[in-house]
């Protein structure tokens, strides 16, 4: 299963490949990183269909926000499912996200446990 990271901060990179290691190893997790929403439409129309499953991004970002990304492309590959994080708790985002049809919101510091159950889920879906 191929997952597409996205945050304009690198250094979340090397924290998901360390706090993911296991799945990357044993269930053959794929782990693809993006710096910003323009990137992450690109690498997601740069396969037809997209192999990615599951998108995990950012909402601040410069350029194009998070939330700006998923709703090209929710509108583009409505099958992807696309979960929000933002350092930011606020309803106002919240619910932008939710109506744009992101399938779950997150704060920081990510909370990997249900990160991983989240991932977990889709996987069985699949």
């Amino acid at each position: 299963m191929k997952i597409l990271i996205v945050d304009d901060e690198r250094d979340i990179e090397d924290l998901f490949r360390q706090k993911f290691r296991k799945e990357i190893r044993n269930q053959g997790l794929e782990l693809v990183f993006a710096f910003s929403g323009q990137e992450a439409l690109d690498i997601l129309g740069s396969e037809n269909p997209p192999r990615v499953m599951y998108v995990f991004s950012d909402i601040n970002m410069p350029g194009m926000s998070g939330l700006e990304m998923l709703s090209i492309a929710k509108e583009k590959f409505p099958e992807i499912q696309i979960s929000m994080i933002s350092a930011y708790g606020d309803s106002e985002n919240y619910n932008k996200a939710m109506e744009s049809g992101a399938k779950g919101f997150f704060t920081k510091p990510v909370d990997f446990e249900a990160l991983r159950k989240e991932i977990g889920d889709i996987i069985a879906n699949n």
